[in-house]
């Protein structure tokens, strides 16, 4: 067997077989997936939760719940301002006593984690660890698109 083994990497070597040609003919398979998913065969089947800049506490909480991802973007005219994950609810609820008046522009983060749409989906998901974080905004430039969630990295087989 270790013969064969030997026999048939030399072939590889000697043809110019490489990973990517791997990847074309077994596209199903690991390494075909980690070198041909992007993004945007992923992201478009997430929920995307929305909100404008002047959203109340109520309608975020409502958009972060019912849409089930744990974030919303605000967004406006189809810009991206920024990002309400469930993390900052939690972080504005310590600080304040009184957020009946809070609107969405108060409490997002600016200058969220995003990838654009053609991004590999292999490096979405290193982002994701490196940040520790679940989701990531997707986006052409700054126009916002939707959600790339952990799971659906995972779904996908990415790992």
């Amino acid at each position: 067997m270790a013969l064969g083994d030997a026999l048939a990497v030399c072939l590889l070597e000697m043809k110019g077989f490489t990973a990517l040609d791997f990847a074309k003919f077994h596209p199903g398979g690991a390494l075909g997936i980690r070198l041909y998913l992007k993004v945007e065969d992923v992201f478009p089947g997430t929920p995307q939760p929305i909100v404008s800049p002047q959203a109340p506490l109520t309608e975020i909480i409502f958009e972060i719940s019912s849409k089930r991802l744990g974030a919303t973007a605000v967004v406006q005219k189809n810009k991206l301002l920024g990002i309400i994950t469930d993390g900052d609810l939690r972080r504005m609820m310590q600080k304040n006593t009184r957020f009946e008046k809070l609107k969405a522009i108060d409490i997002m983060t600016k200058s969220p984690k995003t990838v654009e749409r053609n991004t590999m989906a292999v490096e979405a998901l290193a982002l994701m660890k490196t940040h520790n974080i679940t989701q990531l905004v997707v986006t052409d430039g700054e126009k916002f698109l939707g959600f790339v969630h952990l799971h659906d990295l995972l779904k996908e087989g990415i790992i």
